[in-house]
């Protein structure tokens, strides 16, 4: 059954009745709840059926479309030939082979152009898009190009090779086999014929090409340095003869430089015993002059025997005259005659030491003259030493440039050689270890395999699809969603009307059912709200229109006089009330005609003899005047002094500022929700509008709930209907 609960004792304080919410039975965010996700899969099954035919469907024709690929592989090997090896360097280590330059060969152009003439790939609709209709994807993608003015004119493509080439190349595949020198070429064709044919054809092109390649490199080659060569001989001779003229110009002889570097040793020798002799007598006139008649000045002076024979003497009788001037007086005849005989001594060592200064002095003349003569002769020898050693460097230099251009010339001979040698030997050798064979089965799966992977991915696209929608879903499906809005008390869901019932057909007709049943639990939910009996006025409202709102406050006004409760029932929508019309058209006085002065309360008020309801319409809105919504309290005095219960089915309270204005004049507000509608971000704002005006609680309800959709989903007030008290509910109420 659709109900919150028994109505407390009427002793219960209002206050003490509050919206607990139960304790959460959720799983954390870190457990993986896999019934979540069955149920949301179980939510969204038609969008994911739906999604999952529609891309199959899709990618049907073009599963059908898909034929047979057969693929047929060569292998060659390729590798340096030993003779070419041995040729080189005696030792077999040439450079290391370029596969990657021979994978270049077998796709170049020139092959791909000869296999499609020989082969007439050119034919054949597989290869030569001009024999195949242009596909809807090409014509959309020229169609937009030409609106967008993209449009440009093709180049010129006599035989339309070159819209051939890259079909060819996307069917062709060349590559190396690892680490190996074996190359694998592959085809993939629609004729198995042609699969294997591509591969022999194009390794039989690469070895021709490749052969004719070499011949013409070698030829090349050869004649390039035959003329290196030539030029090469005439440079050397060139070098060779100016360095013979060179040799006969200077005269020199291989001895003529060895001869004058003698000459200057002896004149430099000669020269330097000049200086020393010279610098020696210097040597000694400078003692002699410097000693007087100071004998002992004179001890390291070579002088000759004579004036050394004075010396002696001299000094003799100096040591003659110290002894006889401490045995005799000072004037003693003996001391007078000695001192007459040393006086003669020194005049004679006078003369001959000037006499040998006079000799010293002309043989330092001489020597001067010696030495002029043989710095000249020094200096005339360097000369010619220079001029020989110049020559001679000139004539080195030249013979270092005939050594390299011999040098060059070898080198060059060398290469001739080499050249002429692989000439006669092959630079690589190609050995098709397999040819390709005519391959038996298609390469790939079936269509049924496509199929089955469209059919999954289609599963798979069309189930993330399915949790974006629910991800970016944010309306209001439970109460467990505004459990954390302060301030709020639950009135239970409110499924659909049946098919085929409206208000008009049940009026006084109740027999039961969830709609009742959800009806009756919106009562007792008003009751306990207010302390067990019910609010005297109720405004029902909701966030946006279309909520319901309407429906829930004439059904909740039908429930109230089926229980023998009076009731009126306003229409607080001044704008786009209509209620009049559901119980009596063509009524004009309403609740807009008493708030502007133009109506009685008493010319308002309309009575249902069916339902026993007083109703109030919405009446005439007035362009001119405003209504005074202080009017609403004499119509609520009216109601109190009746015995009635108010209630206003009043505009979305966030579209009008009346409602929130009717909310602080009425003793509850009741707020209704579609369910999978609205945002909880709108409820909350809609609650936050009320209770900006009243502090009391809202009684908010759930409306048009789907009952089905609902249990699918993990909520806790899904057990309410879940499915045994589903099937409880049709047995008892049909």
């Amino acid at each position: 059954m659709m109900t919150v609960g028994m109505p407390p004792a009427s002793n219960v304080p209002r206050s003490l009745i509050r919206y607990a919410p139960p304790v959460s039975l959720e799983p954390r965010p870190e457990d993986f709840d896999l019934f979540a996700g069955l149920r949301l899969i179980r939510r969204r099954m038609v969008m994911i059926a739906t999604l999952t035919l529609l891309l199959t469907a899709a990618a049907f024709p073009f599963v059908l479309g898909m034929k047979p690929v057969y693929h047929a592989e060569s292998r060659l090997m390729i590798h340096r030939s030993l003779a070419s090896g041995l040729a080189q360097d005696g030792l077999g280590r040439g450079d290391a082979l370029d596969l990657a330059s021979e994978i270049e060969r077998l796709l170049s152009k020139g092959s791909a152009e000869r296999v499609i003439r020989d082969l007439k790939l050119d034919e054949s609709a597989e290869f030569n898009p001009a024999l195949r209709g242009t596909s809807l994807a090409g014509r959309l993608r020229d169609m937009l190009r030409g609106l967008l003015g993209n449009r440009t004119s093709a180049p010129a493509d006599p035989d339309g090779m070159e819209r051939i080439i890259p079909e060819y190349y996307r069917a062709l595949s060349v590559g190396r086999d690892g680490a190996t020198a074996v190359i694998r070429i592959g085809f993939e064709s629609r004729d198995p014929e042609l699969a294997a044919a591509v591969p022999n054809k194009l390794i039989g092109i690469y070895l021709k090409e490749r052969e004719n390649s070499l011949r013409l490199r070698l030829a090349s080659a050869l004649s390039w340095i035959d003329q290196r060569v030539g030029e090469q001989r005439r440079r050397v001779a060139s070098a060779r003869e100016a360095m013979e003229r060179y040799g006969k110009a200077t005269g020199i002889a291989s001895e003529g430089p060895d001869e004058q570097g003698k000459a200057v040793m002896d004149l430099s020798a000669r020269q330097a015993s000049i200086v020393q002799n010279r610098a020696q007598v210097d040597a000694t006139i400078s003692a002699l002059l410097a000693a007087g008649d100071q004998p002992e000045a004179l001890a390291n002076v070579v002088v000759p025997d004579n004036i050394g024979t004075i010396e002696r003497d001299l000094r003799r009788q100096q040591h003659d005259l110290e002894r006889l001037l401490k045995t005799y007086g000072d004037n003693a005849e003996e001391v007078v005659a000695q001192r007459a005989r040393i006086a003669r001594t020194q005049s004679d060592l006078g003369i001959e030491r000037e006499r040998y200064i006079q000799s010293q002095r002309a043989t330092l003349a001489a020597l001067d003259l010696r030495e002029a003569a043989v710095r000249a002769d020094l200096m005339s020898a360097r000369r010619k030493l220079s001029g020989y050693t110049l020559a001679q460097a000139e004539l080195t230099r030249q013979q270092h440039g005939l050594d390299r251009e011999q040098a060059a010339l070898d080198k060059l001979e060398e290469q001739r050689w080499t050249l002429a040698a692989e000439a006669a030997l092959p630079g690589v050798e190609a050995e098709i270890l397999s040819p390709a064979a005519v391959p038996l089965l298609p390469q790939g799966h079936g269509r049924a395999f496509y199929l089955i992977v469209a059919l999954l991915a289609s599963v798979c696209i069309a189930a993330t699809a399915a949790f974006v929608r629910e991800m970016m879903d944010k309306s209001v499906r439970s109460y467990d969603q505004l459990e954390a809005i302060p301030g709020i008390i639950p009135a239970g869901f409110v499924p659909p009307l049946s098919r085929g019932r409206s208000l008009p057909v049940f009026f006084g007709h109740s027999q039961g059912g969830l709609f009742d049943e959800a009806m009756r639990s919106a009562v007792i939910a008003l009751k306990q709200s207010n302390g067990g009996r019910f609010p005297a006025s109720v405004i029902v409202t909701s966030a946006h229109g279309g909520e319901g709102k309407s429906l829930f406050a004439r059904s909740l006004a039908i429930e109230l006089a089926a229980e023998g409760q009076r009731v009126l029932l306003i229409d607080g929508d001044l704008r786009r009330g209509n209620i009049g019309s559901l119980f009596e058209p063509g009524l004009r006085l309403g609740l807009n005609d008493f708030l502007i002065g133009e109506a009685a309360l008493a010319d308002i008020v309309r009575h249902h003899s069916t339902t026993g309801i007083d109703f109030i319409p919405r009446g005439n809105p007035s362009l001119d005047k405003r209504p005074n919504l202080a009017g609403v309290a004499a119509v609520l005095e009216f109601a109190r002094a009746n015995g009635q219960v108010a209630i206003f089915d009043s505009a979305p309270i966030l579209a009008s500022t009346d409602t929130v204005q009717l909310t602080a004049l009425v003793e509850r507000t009741v707020l209704v929700v579609r369910w999978a509608k609205v945002s909880r971000q709108a409820v909350e704002y809609a609650l936050r509008r009320v209770k900006s005006i009243s502090n009391d609680d809202v009684v908010v309800t759930i409306n048009k709930v789907n009952l089905k959709r609902h249990s699918l989903y993990g909520f806790r007030d899904g057990e309410m209907i879940s499915k045994d008290l589903m099937e409880y509910q049709k047995k008892n109420y049909g």
